[in-house]
């Protein structure tokens, strides 16, 4: 991952080009809302503007999802069809990857949300995006998991399997790959 977090001129460029794109392609996902009102937020906020970057750039398909009104914000959630690409093999958090004696992961999915500035999807979130299409049909998804589920070494994981959204439980250390994580970002 990149450890500046400023897109050139050119990069912003592109970014904006793409999203835009799979904004006017995909209107299902975010009726009534304005591209040119969303792109002036991205250009106001470049902190933001690098995140969007890191989640495309890892093969998530960022795409706007709606908007919250009381906070002023477009909320963005990864939308590639099966789970980002470049996000997958990774075990939960820090504390499951330092567990982990031998074969460890490169990464785990709290730490590199954060790098990337963006949130683990909730699982609620999970469910809304499932509204949109059918996602994660061939791999799954870690989700944010509640702090009394991993206290005991578990955490969660989403997939769309049978018509239907399944939440499942693995050990926090585990990692396969065919998993990664999807999130969102506020701007």
């Amino acid at each position: 991952m990149s450890t500046k977090r400023k897109l050139s001129p050119k990069q912003a460029e592109e970014l904006l080009t793409i999203v835009k794109e799979r904004f006017e392609a995909n209107m299902n996902r975010h009726e009534n809302l304005k591209w040119s009102e969303i792109q002036k937020k991205i250009e106001t906020n470049f902190e933001k503007l690098w995140s969007l970057f890191e989640m495309e750039r890892t093969g998530g398909e960022p795409d706007v999802i709606r908007y919250d009104q009381k906070r002023n914000q477009y909320i963005f959630y990864d939308c590639s069809k099966e789970t980002p690409k470049d996000r997958r093999s990774l075990c939960y958090d820090r504390k499951a990857l330092d567990s982990r004696k031998e074969n460890k992961p490169k990464n785990n999915v709290l730490d590199l949300a954060s790098a990337m500035g963006i949130e683990l999807l909730t699982e609620e979130q999970y469910r809304e995006l499932q509204s949109f299409g059918n996602f994660d049909t061939k791999t799954s998804s870690w989700i944010l998991t509640p702090a009394n589920i991993r206290d005991l070494g578990g955490a969660l994981f989403a997939d769309f399997r049978y018509g239907q959204v399944f939440i499942y439980h693995n050990g926090a250390e585990s990692y396969y790959a065919a998993r990664g994580f999807r999130g969102s970002l506020r701007i």
